[in-house]
Order: C-alpha cells, then structure tokens, then sequence
C-alpha cells in the first residue's frame, strides 16, 4: 500500500476501506466499483480514500490483497521441490476459487486500464514472483538445483503455464495438474 506522507492511517478505517472494496468487488465487479461506493461503504470520506490510495484500481487491489494474502503463505518445508509443489498448488486453487476468479477478471479489464495493470502487477503478481524466487533461490543455496539456474526462466517455465491455461486455454488447473508440471520442471532444473 502506497499511501502519501502525511497523517499516518488510521487502521480502523483503513480495515474498513479494504474491507468494502473487496466486498463490493466481490458483489458486483471492477467495473460497477466506485470511489464513491467504497466511501459510502467503509463510512468515510472520498477524500479519506484519495489520500491513501491514487486511484480506484489501486484501493481494489489493496482490498482484495488483504482479504487473499492468507490464503497464500510461503511454504517452508526444508525441500524446493515441496515448497515449489505447495506454493503452485496454492495459487492455483486460489486462481480457481470463486474469489480467484476476480484476478481473472482484473486482467481482462487491465487490458483497457494501464493503472489497474500496474497495480495487479505491483500488488499481486510480483509479490508472488519473488515468493517463487525466494523458495528457488534457498534451493540453489542448498544444491538442490542447479547452480547455473535462471531463475527467471524457472518461475516463467513453471507458472506461466498456470496462468495460460486460466487466460487462454480454459484447460483444467488442478493439483494433479500442477504435480505433473512442477515434476516435469525439475526434471531439467535439480542439480546432478
């Protein structure tokens, strides 16, 4: 959360806030979400939620990142191939949720909305990409995988294809999905 200087929040009606984004965004949509809405909601002021937030994206993100963000913790399991397994799992059956179901909807309206791109990629995507990166990173430190690895090209060749199939494809994402696409991913990447 990006908020300006100033006045530090008051958490009370930053919970509320986020709170009734989420809950409007979950009712009704991105695009019927308003400023105005969330206000009248949350019982503030526009003004209150302006001078957090720049924007209505921005506010939206927030909201549904603080009810999801518990739904996805960092596995720690002393094995990358675990973690990797349980960190994938994770995201794709939250993908696939009904509240999931809104980062789709996000993205699709990011394609018309540069700011509300920039925030699912800000506030979602790359907090879940340097989660992967962490995770990945621990298991070159432990020579697990190699140590030449492209991280990068690992994160993409592991979970771009999740997200293909949830935008493009339509295919099934499931656990038994997700096993045999982390296994196949290490196939190439474990160290000798």
């Amino acid at each position: 959360m990006n908020g300006k200087r100033g006045r530090p929040r008051n958490v009370e009606a930053q919970k509320s806030i986020l709170s009734a984004s989420y809950d409007l965004l979950l009712e009704n949509g991105f695009q019927a979400v308003t400023v105005d809405k969330i206000a009248d909601r949350a019982q503030v002021s526009k003004a209150t939620i302006y001078k957090w937030w720049p924007n209505k994206a921005a506010v939206v993100m927030d909201g549904f990142l603080y009810a999801a963000t518990a739904r996805l913790p960092v596995p720690d399991t002393g094995s990358v191939y675990h973690d990797i397994l349980i960190h994938a799992t994770n995201l794709t059956l939250f993908l696939t949720s009904r509240e999931g179901t809104i980062i789709t909807e996000l993205i699709g309206e990011g394609q018309f909305d540069s700011g509300l791109a920039e925030a699912y990629r800000d506030r979602y995507f790359h907090p879940r990409r340097l989660e992967a990166r962490s995770i990945l990173e621990k298991g070159v430190q432990r020579g697990e995988l190699k140590k030449s690895l492209d991280i990068d090209i690992c994160i993409d060749l592991i979970y771009g294809p999740i997200i293909y199939r949830l935008l493009v494809t339509g295919q099934t994402l499931n656990e038994p999905y997700v096993q045999q696409l982390v296994t196949n991913a290490f196939e190439g990447i474990r160290s000798s």
